[in-house]
């Protein structure tokens, strides 16, 4: 069929000689703005336009982690063709072959995806790319100008709106990110990363039951979603239940019906469910409440981590996977894992190698914590530690958070009371309806002999008691 002009959903044109390659175009764009379960439709793209720049470049990208050689013979198609692409298809390809290239500078490709949405800010997949860029690099700052940058143009968006809620409400502009959330929510009652955005706002404010609520009433529509989406949303509902005092069972009904379960599905992805399974064990782990059929679970899913096919995709999940094995006494393949993220950043450019060193840190930092090695776990983080630094492993602040936690811990374990019960007071200062918390400071109140440890302990007490649920 001949090469004519032909618009994707944003209404820039693109040179392809098929409906049916634009169609799965389209559907691509459709499946990353909502995390479906189908984004490899962007590979049929090429098989109905092989000399289609656009379809080529995004099947480049898909494929960039998983599959190296298939995702280099689309990068190469697109090259070899990009002379008869539109102004937009040679945008794209610009800013996505250099994000997929060996050793990129982050800075550049954000830099260079701003260009792009300067000219076409109706893409909203372009800005989506630019949201992961942004968070890996642990600066939301520059993503919320880039959104404002094409808000206007995008006001009737639900897409939009869940996507500006997040730099939002991990700047901390909890007001600002719940009046996004609910307006993508009321534009498309389906947006899975607006109701997530909004049960962040609520669980900030410990507005546990409220969460629990929304969510549950929302969840109908999860199923259609990637394994991350799916399984990451139920994590935030465990997430509620576990820090509003509920029982004990209402954590372990979700993590076995909602995220463990996902795994029996044929198009599940592993990986992306093992993080936030982990996720929700080692809030248990820093809780002492791992233990039991918990610890089942736990040597369960380690015994799936022993196989490298699921090391080093995202530096999260290596941490994550680092205090698993390590904690069921798998020690040795942490070690080895550990070893292998070392050799990783070594052949990083010196600027990513001076950011990744915060990686290694935390990894050795839970492979000492997992063993119950506290005084070298602690010399780890050292006297200041502050999560939020840690970011670049990929974690949004409730997922980083856990490792402040873990630090807390970390101070009462070593007899360092004073120092946490600072910390505490500072944590509750910020967040003060989490019963643990409350019971961290009773603790350290106690370890010095403080008669205000009573205090402490009757405010937790409180509000086990009043329950969320």
């Amino acid at each position: 069929m001949e090469k004519k002009l032909r618009c994707v959903r944003w209404g820039y044109e693109v040179n392809a000689s098929s409906d049916h390659c634009i169609d799965a175009i389209d559907s691509y764009f459709h499946q990353v703005l909502s995390y479906g379960r189908n984004r490899k439709v962007i590979l049929e793209a090429p098989l109905h336009d092989k000399d289609c720049v656009l379809g080529n470049i995004l099947a480049a990208h898909y494929l960039s982690s998983s599959d190296h050689h298939r995702a280099k013979s689309y990068l190469e198609a697109a090259t070899s063709n990009l002379e008869q692409s539109t102004p937009y298809e040679k945008a794209v390809f610009e800013a996505v072959s250099y994000l997929i290239s060996v050793d990129r500078d982050d800075d550049l490709a954000f830099e260079m995806h701003t260009k792009l949405l300067k000219r076409f800010p109706k893409d909203l997949v372009s800005l989506k790319r630019a949201q992961i860029l942004s968070f890996y690099m642990g600066q939301p700052g520059p993503f919320l100008d880039l959104v404002h940058q094409v808000l206007p143009v995008n006001q009737e968006e639900s897409y939009l709106h869940g996507i500006l809620a997040f730099p939002l409400l991990e700047l901390g502009r909890m007001e600002e990110a719940a009046v996004a959330s609910r307006k993508g929510y009321e534009i498309n009652k389906e947006d899975a990363w607006a109701h997530h955005c909004l049960c962040h706002v609520l669980h900030h404010e410990c507005r546990f039951k409220e969460a629990v609520e929304f969510m549950k009433e929302v969840s109908e529509s999860w199923p259609s979603c990637s394994s991350f989406m799916y399984t990451h949303n139920w994590w935030h509902v465990a997430l509620c239940y576990l820090e509003g005092g509920s029982p004990m069972s209402k954590v372990e009904e979700i993590y076995d019906t909602h995220i463990w379960k996902e795994l029996e599905k044929e198009d599940a992805v592993p990986p992306e469910v093992y993080l936030n399974a982990l996720g929700l064990l080692l809030r248990l782990d820093v809780r002492d409440a791992l233990d039991g059929s918990f610890e089942d679970r736990l040597k369960l899913l380690a015994a799936r981590l022993t196989e490298q096919a699921n090391w080093y995709l995202e530096w999260h999940l290596d941490i994550l996977i680092v205090w698993a094995l390590a904690k069921v006494g798998e020690t040795s393949r942490a070690h080895e894992l550990l070893e292998g993220l070392k050799f990783r950043v070594l052949k990083m450019n010196k600027k990513k190698q001076q950011v990744m060193q915060k990686g290694i840190q935390l990894g050795e930092a839970v492979y000492e914590y997992a063993q119950g090695n506290y005084i070298q776990a602690l010399e780890l983080l050292g006297s200041d530690f502050d999560a939020i630094g840690y970011k670049i492993i990929g974690a949004s602040d409730e997922q980083i958070d856990v490792f402040n936690e873990m630090w807390c811990q970390l101070l009462l374990k070593t007899c360092q009371a004073s120092t946490a019960k600072e910390v505490i007071r500072e944590r509750i200062k910020v967040r003060d309806g989490v019963p643990f918390t409350w019971r961290l400071l009773e603790k350290s109140y106690a370890m010095e002999g403080n008669a205000e440890a009573e205090r402490a302990g009757e405010r937790a007490k409180k509000l086990e008691e009043s329950s969320y649920f």
